[in-house]
């Protein structure tokens, strides 16, 4: 696996930094890896070496970079100042630049231009907004924060969709994920809810003391499954 940092451009000549992790052996496919409010940190690093071990080329964009450019946060010493960079985000300009990812990696020799969106916490809900935009083949999102706020426009889902939900999520509480599953189960056709009983929020996020191992692993390899299935298969 190669990682580097690389320059991604806007269509009006704006540009900002993003991760990228290319696999030692590519399937062709891409990832768009869609960060927490804590930047493109070494968890999102270690997400993106990930996928890239397992054969697709990874980006994680800095979608914070209008406000700070190069974020990298703590979650345990820095949630205020995350805090305050998700309030100044705007999601249809964060989807604009994972759009922009998205054609970045379809240009890379070997691609195979099939590429998928995978989102944590924030990214979770960005993850959802783009399975509804041309150019992702599918998308993935772990605990996306705020997705009952946006289930009237679950049927714009073009790509197929998995939605990991934990039960003890407090930022996704029992009454949100029954709606969220009543309006995935409209679009089952697209949409898969997978639960896990006992975690709570972020329950992917690796070196946290919140990690859980099996719950991470069984969603870790639904989603691989789901990207292979649509993205290397499919091609």
């Amino acid at each position: 696996m190669v990682a580097s940092m690389v320059t991604l451009r806007t269509d009006a000549g704006s540009s900002f930094d993003a991760y990228l992790a290319r696999p030692d052996r590519p399937n062709g496919a891409g990832v768009v890896v869609l960060q927490e409010i804590f930047g493109v940190n070494a968890n999102m690093r270690s997400a993106a070496d990930d996928f890239a071990a397992a054969g697709f080329t990874a980006i994680v964009p800095d979608l914070f970079w209008r406000q700070q450019p190069g974020v990298e946060l703590d979650p345990a010493t820095d949630r205020e100042r995350a805090t305050e960079l998700m309030k100044g985000l705007d999601p249809d300009l964060a989807v604009q630049d994972a759009l922009i990812a998205a054609d970045y990696v379809r240009t890379l020799k070997g691609s195979n231009r099939k590429v998928g969106a995978v989102g944590y916490c924030l990214g979770g809900k960005l993850a959802y907004l783009l399975s509804m935009r041309p150019g992702i083949d599918a998308a993935a999102s772990y605990y996306g924060v705020a997705i009952q706020g946006a289930l009237d426009r679950i049927g714009d889902v073009r790509s197929p969709l998995l939605l990991h939900i934990a039960e003890e999520d407090h930022l996704c509480p029992p009454a949100a994920q029954a709606a969220i599953e009543q309006a995935a189960a409209q679009h089952a056709d697209l949409i898969n809810v997978m639960r896990y009983s006992g975690v709570g929020h972020a329950f992917a996020r690796r070196g946290s003391p919140i990690f859980v191992p099996e719950s991470a692993e069984r969603a870790d390899r639904a989603t691989k499954d789901l990207l292979w299935a649509n993205l290397v298969e499919a091609a």
